[in-house]
């Protein structure tokens, strides 16, 4: 659950950043794509046996004291007997990592990566685009967790409160902090959770008795110098929530596209549709939401032997309707694909976006004459819908064909 010091329809006033953190991340690609670890301590790493160190280790390693950069010989007495060891698969997780930054970037072009696992993004309303902060980053954490891994994030209007936030509830959490609550946030925290405060610089805080960050907040310039060097005044500003430092990026990315990894196999053409009737509608929501139209649309389909296929079609016009974006990708699955074969993987994607082209009418796809007034009925059937789910949450509103029970993941991923 969120934790929010205001009720959650308060509106957004100020900065909007975001900080997402995957959890335990090469241990959950693990066990995402092998199911019998899931429930058992991973230890992705080094062998045990020589001079290893645990790179990973799932939650359930973590109850044993198991941590990140523990000598791998040391995890292996404090491992139980099931432990699963495994070794780095960094292509694997790259992958992985590629699908998530994304979801991120399908968001805003102000993403600042961290790590392979971890970015910081500016979602400020109105930099890029108008959606909701909050809704926004519960959104992020449900897409992440689409493709069998989960997040935590933490969404606050600096970087520093971004950070702090998203390690409060691990895993799977979502922290917010509103515009105003800062401080509040802070002060009851321990020194040693802002970066920048490393072991000796805690040493000199708790020698003078300062143990929380309300307390590292009323040090005057002078003691804050003599603590912690120069950089003390702004570990002060940074523990009142005050940091202005901005998020890097800005550049437009040329494409958009979602994937889905199915619990099991579909080889039936309904469950192929409407699994492509669902991804195109994720596509074309975000494509309208950037205000723009795509002249390119994607395919790339995983078969049960893990062989992967891509195609890509031009449009002869540009579209953000999700329905035309699902005819062309159906014509490139029937293309590839044989029903009864098993797809493990569908994802669609746009590309060669361009200013907002006009809309195909859903129920009159012949149409093509932008001031049509089937047209204009279908700009603003589809701004509705996207506005409903703005605003109750996605899926909210959807049309029936993408409804479908055979494509939802396995909760236990």
């Amino acid at each position: 659950m969120p934790d929010c010091t205001r009720h959650p329809d308060s509106t957004w006033s100020d900065r909007a950043i975001l900080h997402v953190d995957l959890d335990a991340f090469f241990a959950a690609v693990e066990q995402l794509d092998n199911p019998e670890y899931r429930g058992r301590a991973v230890i992705v790493g080094g062998s045990p046996d020589g001079r290893g160190v645990v790179s990973t280790a799932s939650y359930e390693a973590r109850r044993y004291g198991i941590r990140s950069a523990m000598p791998s010989a040391r995890a292996a007495k404090l491992a139980p007997e099931d432990a699963v060891w495994v070794r780095p698969r960094m292509g694997r997780y790259q992958e992985i990592s590629k699908m998530v930054f994304d979801i991120f970037r399908q968001t805003t072009p102000y993403v600042e990566p961290v790590s392979i696992d971890e970015a910081f993004l500016d979602i400020t309303p109105g930099k890029y685009g108008d959606d909701d902060p909050v809704a926004t980053a519960f959104r992020i954490a449900d897409e992440v967790a689409a493709l069998g891994i989960t997040c935590s994030a933490g969404l606050g209007t600096s970087r520093t409160v971004s950070k702090i936030a998203s390690d409060r509830q691990k895993p799977q959490g979502i922290t917010i902090v509103y515009p105003g609550d800062e401080a509040t946030f802070l002060a009851p925290l321990p020194i040693e959770v802002m970066s920048g405060v490393g072991p000796v610089s805690a040493s000199r805080l708790k020698s003078m008795g300062v143990l929380t960050l309300g307390e590292l907040a009323q040090l005057d310039p002078t003691t804050a110098r003599e603590l912690l060097g120069s950089n003390g005044s702004v570990l002060v500003e940074r523990s009142k929530g005050i940091d202005q430092k901005p998020i890097a990026g800005g550049s437009k990315h040329a494409s958009i596209s979602s994937e889905r990894t199915f619990s099991s196999d579909i080889r039936e053409p309904d469950s192929v549709r409407k699994a492509v009737d669902l991804l195109s509608t994720k596509v074309a929501r975000r494509v309208r939401r950037r205000g723009v139209a795509a002249t390119k649309v994607h395919l790339k389909i995983r078969f049960s032997d893990f062989s992967t296929r891509t195609i890509q079609q031009a449009l002869p016009t540009p579209t953000n309707d999700e329905r035309r974006i699902a005819g062309v990708v159906m014509e490139s699955v029937a293309k590839v694909w044989t029903p009864g074969v098993g797809i493990r993987l569908l994802g669609v994607g746009v590309s060669g976006l361009t200013e907002k082209g006009h809309q195909l009418d859903l129920f009159e796809p012949t149409i093509d004459e932008p001031h049509h007034p089937k047209t204009r009925t279908t700009d603003q059937l589809l701004t509705s819908i996207d506005a409903v789910n703005r605003r109750f949450g996605e899926g909210s509103l959807r049309r029936g064909a993408t409804i479908v029970e055979s494509i939802t993941e396995d909760p236990s991923d």
